[in-house]
C-alpha cells in the first residue's frame, strides 16, 4: 500500500489538532475548481510513499501529534483503508477523514469499526446540479445523500462544506443547499480561490460581502454556519 503524500505537521487540517495529513491518489469526481489535479489526473505521475514508512514516521512524533487527517484525491476508493486508519489508531492517533461522500457503504463499515473521530464532507452544491459541479456525466444522488444522514447519526464529530464557485454556484444552489442539510450540522462556505495546480483554471471567486450574504441565507436553516478562516466574535 502507498500513499501520494505526506505532510508531518499541520495547524490546519484537523480543527482543534496537531495533526499530520496523509494524502490518497485517484478520485471518482473530476471537480473542476480542485487544487488536486495530479491527484486527481494521474496519480500515478505522482511519486508514492510506502504506507509503512509513513507508519513509522507517525509513531516517532506519536507522543507530539494529536491526529492524522486523511485526504485526496478520494480515500474510500482505496481498499486498504480500514486497515490503514486502524493502524493509526492503535497509535492513540485520532484520525479526520476527508471525504466526498460518494461511497455511503464504506463510510458505514469505517463507522462500524470505529475508526473516524472527524470527518469532513464536501457538499459539492444543489443537488440538480451535482453532476456538473462534480465534473462528471451523471450521479446518483442518493448515494451522497445516503452519507448526509450517516454522517449527521454516526460521527462522533463532523462538518458539512462547500467550496463556492463563481460561474459554478448561484443563489438557488445556496438555497437548495439550506433546505438539504436544515438542522444543527456544522457547515463551512469555503470561497475558491485560484492557484497553479486548479484542474480547471477558468472561474472566479465570490467577494466578501457577496459570501456574507450566503451565510445570511443559509443561517436561517442551518444556525451553526460560518465563513471558512473568518474570525467571528
Amino acid at each position: 500500500m502507498v500513499v501520494h503524500g505526506f505532510q508531518k505537521t499541520t495547524l490546519l487540517d484537523y480543527p482543534g489538532h496537531l495533526a499530520a495529513t496523509v494524502f490518497f491518489g485517484k478520485c471518482n469526481f473530476c471537480c473542476p475548481f480542485c487544487h488536486n489535479s495530479a491527484l486527481v489526473l494521474s496519480p500515478e505521475r505522482v511519486d508514492t510513499i510506502e504506507a509503512q514508512e509513513v507508519l513509522d514516521t507517525l509513531k516517532k512524533r506519536s507522543k507530539m501529534l494529536e491526529g492524522v487527517c486523511i485526504t485526496g484525491g478520494e480515500p474510500t476508493l482505496n481498499p486498504d483503508l480500514a486497515e490503514f486508519m486502524k493502524k493509526i489508531k492503535d497509535l492513540g492517533l485520532a484520525v479526520k477523514l476527508d471525504s466526498n461522500g460518494y461511497k455511503p457503504k464504506v463510510l458505514k463499515a469505517l463507522f462500524d469499526q470505529g475508526l473516524i473521530d472527524y470527518i469532513a464532507m464536501d457538499i459539492k452544491g444543489a443537488r440538480e446540479n451535482y453532476a456538473r459541479i462534480c465534473g462528471v456525466k451523471s450521479i446518483d444522488i442518493a448515494r451522497i445523500e445516503e452519507s448526509v444522514e450517516l454522517i449527521a447519526n454516526r460521527a462522533p464529530q463532523y462538518e458539512f462544506r462547500t467550496t463556492y464557485v463563481k460561474g459554478l454556484h448561484t443563489t438557488e444552489d445556496v438555497k437548495d443547499i439550506g433546505r438539504w442539510l436544515a438542522g444543527e450540522h456544522t457547515y463551512y462556505i469555503q470561497n475558491y480561490k485560484e492557484g497553479p495546480t486548479v484542474i480547471s483554471p477558468i472561474y472566479d471567486s465570490f467577494s466578501d460581502e457577496e459570501l456574507h450574504e450566503f451565510r445570511k441565507a443559509l443561517l436561517e436553516t442551518i444556525p451553526n454556519t460560518h465563513i471558512r478562516g473568518e474570525y467571528e466574535e
